[in-house]
């Protein structure tokens, strides 16, 4: 989707379809001609959140979608127009089309704000994966969308929609990759994707391929990625859009590109899922793009663990003992809790670009899908001020987490007579334990964890990934950047 700026002036207005509120359409058809065919169309509508109604209209603006509530809303309720806006122009046969709705009254809110709301709401309604389809459904025709506002609002205009620009093309390599069937997005295929990012400028590429893992003692990694005849890769990008002494800061995704639980073999039921395991790493790689397009003046560094997690005579059995990079030793109790074994090592290796902060982003339990469900990611950090910023981020994007304890009385489920400690907590509570392991390889930085297993991706009739948390992401860096 394309987004751009134009002014609010409707008697200048040239568009198939205009997106606004009662008031603004009345005043439209007054301009037009169209009052007596607007009054007839409006008879029995009701002026709420939720309703809407499409009229067609004579003149320079073929047909007008009137969302009700628009005049005044909370934030809640103008997302929730925004996205049956978004969702009716997505189902019209039209290139264009034109939205006026940053006009509506929002306490605390501003029109970049709102422009946000409405760009994001617009890139989910509008994206489509049809790759492998013989016969595709009909394509959204919609490309390019005109947000309408006062000369006044002009500049904060132009400035949200260089980030929404942005946002829309991370959203769409985040959903992309998450949709790919593992036997096209392997670790060597996300390896290709993350050079395609390369090529922007202030942007370099790092490969560490299984040898180079040996060599470095990553034995975590390595003991996932083993059992597989797809060799493993840890991906490192580099962006350099700040001052060159700035520290960056660090994002690690979990790219297990199918989890099929490894010799602790998952039931077959909905395993077809486990295709999604890698949603961690398309949405670090997801935001790093959008970092890059909108760019950002920032430091980013992006790692991404990848391997796939198979069966075989060389897969790791439960009971084995493995040294990680960081020198602790694990004992693997169940080999289907693999994604806190890559990202163990990653978190050590992305420490050695002294990052301010570190985010890691997983798929990583079931049982945050159990606190949860799927309307927040879980979020565990060990400083208030990190977890603070990431859940503001949240609240601005609607691409919302929930803070989850990471106290210490849950580390000694972790506990094992065998090694420094096991890979799962016994009893319950199994998100915060992964998150307890995590915390073990991150001493003496500032991190934060984000459980997205419940998040990550939709299930049944509109099953496929969600992009999630790359808009909370980006709006983290969007405040880090100093540019809100």
């Amino acid at each position: 989707m394309n987004y751009s700026a134009a002014n609010s002036d409707l008697a200048a207005l040239r568009a198939p379809c205009l997106g606004t509120s009662l008031a603004v359409a009345k005043r439209l058809a007054k301009a037009t001609g169209n009052t007596a065919t607007l009054n007839r169309a409006i008879t029995d509508f009701k002026d709420q959140i939720g309703e809407s109604l499409t009229v067609n209209l004579d003149g320079p603006v073929a047909r007008v979608v009137i969302m009700g509530g628009a005049e005044e809303c909370g934030p809640t309720q103008y997302r929730k127009l925004a996205t049956l806006l978004a969702q009716k122009l997505a189902a019209m046969n039209i290139a264009q089309a034109a939205v006026h709705l940053l006009s509506t009254k929002i306490k605390s809110h501003n029109t970049a704000w709102k422009a946000q709301a409405l760009m994001q709401a617009l890139s989910h309604a509008s994206y489509r994966f049809n790759h492998y389809k013989s016969k595709p459904k009909q394509p959204v025709a919609l490309k390019r969308v005109r947000l309408l506002a006062g000369q006044a609002d002009q500049k904060a205009l132009r400035a949200a929609i260089k980030l929404g620009n942005a946002l829309d093309a991370g959203l769409a390599l985040a959903k992309d990759l998450g949709n790919e069937p593992s036997n096209v997005c392997t670790p060597t295929y996300l390896l290709g994707q993350a050079r395609k990012i390369a090529r922007s400028k202030d942007v370099s590429l790092t490969a560490l391929d299984e040898k180079k893992m040996l060599s470095l003692g990553m034995g975590a990694f390595m003991s996932v990625s083993q059992g597989s005849d797809q060799p493993g890769k840890m991906i490192i990008l580099r962006y350099n859009g700040g001052k060159k002494a700035d520290a960056p800061i660090a994002l690690v995704g979990k790219g297990i590109t199918f989890d099929t639980g490894g010799i602790s073999l998952k039931p077959p039921p909905a395993m077809d899922e486990m295709k999604f395991d890698m949603c961690g790493a398309a949405a670090v790689l997801g935001v790093t793009k959008a970092a890059i397009d909108a760019q950002l003046p920032i430091n980013l560094v992006t790692v991404v663990a990848a391997a796939e997690n198979m069966p075989s005579g060389r897969a790791t059995r439960p009971g084995d003992i493995v040294t990680s990079a960081s020198g602790q030793t694990i004992e693997i109790l169940n080999t289907d809790a693999e994604g806190r074994l890559v990202l163990c090592d990653a978190l050590t290796h992305v420490q050695t670009y002294k990052p301010k902060a570190i985010i890691d982003v997983a798929t990583l339990t079931g049982a945050c899908i159990m606190a949860l469900g799927s309307h927040a990611s879980g979020l565990f950090a060990n400083d208030d001020e990190l977890a603070d910023a990431i859940t503001a981020a949240g609240e601005t994007s609607g691409d919302r987490s929930w803070r989850l304890p990471l106290w210490d009385e849950y580390q000694a489920s972790l506990n094992t007579n065998f090694a420094d400690m096991a890979n799962v907590g016994g009893g319950g509570a199994g998100s915060v334990t992964a998150a307890c392991f995590l915390s073990r390889f991150v001493k003496g930085q500032k991190w934060a964890h984000m459980d997205i297993a419940g998040s990550s991706f939709h299930k049944g009739g509109a099953k496929g990934s969600s992009g999630r948390p790359v808009a909370q992401l980006f709006a983290y860096l969007v405040a880090q950047s100093g540019l809100n």
